[in-house]
């Protein structure tokens, strides 16, 4: 790996970053031909653009980092083009800043000299190694040889965090302008053997879970919304799984606001399904996942259409 744009040249790219010139542009905005949909997607962990300067600085190698990503969570939801919905994908890696996390989830571990007082460093995912700038990859296994400078930090912060979620919430604010609801869908993926559910018989081997559906315990979405999405992975013979162990991260807290009509839900999918997962390469499931994806997303295109998760249906708005 040599640090360059996996994705340079596409369109819908914005935003030049100051940081690394391996990241101009540090994310995508893919969108429709036409805008259909309040659904917004965001695949905050998928982006493969390894810095030069990051890969120096790091002591593992490049396939121990990128064990770190959701990789190709952004093309098995591709299909959201097809709905008339725009994805946000972020183009730099998660091992090298982490989107869905608190802006300013600071590890005393990883920086030199003292954090800012604003900085939240007793957070259980900061204990973990995992802020806002992740300290360990996906293996608990230190990212870095030795500390970096607060300085660093917080310019990949300034460079990528905060604009990533500016555009993200422009998107979810034009959204509701539009179609008087915004439905925020975060891609993510999770090793599969962390995807493992309770077994109702006792002393069972677990069965794998396939998918988990965050809602914030209810919170962050409308429960139709959730019951939609779990039907139709259920149908297609999928085992899915609610808010175990993944309820959904910052990205679902934030931008889930169901009373004002912003709402959110995570998706995660299980590495296994789609990908080998010690050389990240896609298996021959791959094509069949993101088309029963397609069918999964078009169904939540319809509902949400219909306004049967709301209460009636949408009117566009003029903008």
């Amino acid at each position: 790996m040599d640090g360059r744009n996996l994705a340079q040249g596409e369109e819908g790219a914005r935003e030049e970053s100051p940081l690394d010139p391996e990241l101009s542009p540090p994310f995508q905005v893919i969108e429709p031909d036409e805008l259909l949909s309040p659904l917004v997607f965001s695949s905050p962990h998928s982006g493969r653009v390894y810095p030069q300067r990051f890969l120096d600085a790091a002591r593992l190698d490049a396939l121990s980092l990128r064990r770190s990503e959701d990789a190709y969570v952004d093309e098995l939801f591709e299909s959201a083009r097809s709905v008339g919905a725009p994805m946000l994908r972020a183009l730099f890696p998660r091992a090298y800043l982490d989107l869905n996390r608190e802006p300013y989830e600071l590890d005393p571990k990883l920086f030199e000299g003292p954090l800012p007082q604003f900085a939240n460093t007793r957070s259980l995912r900061v204990a973990a190694g995992l802020g806002t700038v992740p300290r360990v990859a996906a293996d608990a296994r230190e990212i870095y040889a030795g500390r970096i400078s607060l300085d660093e930090g917080l310019r990949r912060i300034e460079a990528l965090y905060k604009p990533y979620h500016a555009e993200l919430r422009a998107l979810v604010e034009r959204a509701a302008r539009r179609f008087g609801v915004a439905i925020v869908v975060d891609c993510h993926s999770m090793p599969s053997s962390g995807a493992r559910g309770a077994s109702p018989l006792a002393g069972a081997e677990k069965k794998r879970v396939d998918f988990v559906i965050g809602d914030r315990y209810g919170a962050s979405v409308a429960p139709s919304v959730v019951d939609g999405v779990e039907a139709r992975l259920s149908a297609r013979g999928y085992n899915v799984q609610r808010n175990r162990p993944y309820a959904g991260g910052f990205i679902t807290e934030h931008f889930g606001r169901p009373r004002a009509g912003w709402h959110a839900l995570q998706i995660e999918v299980s590495r296994g399904l789609y990908m080998n997962e010690a050389t990240l390469e896609k298996n021959d499931r791959f094509v069949s996942v993101a088309a029963d994806l397609a069918e999964v997303v078009a169904g939540l295109a319809q509902d949400v259409e219909l306004g049967e998760s709301f209460g009636g249906p949408r009117r566009m708005a003029a903008e």
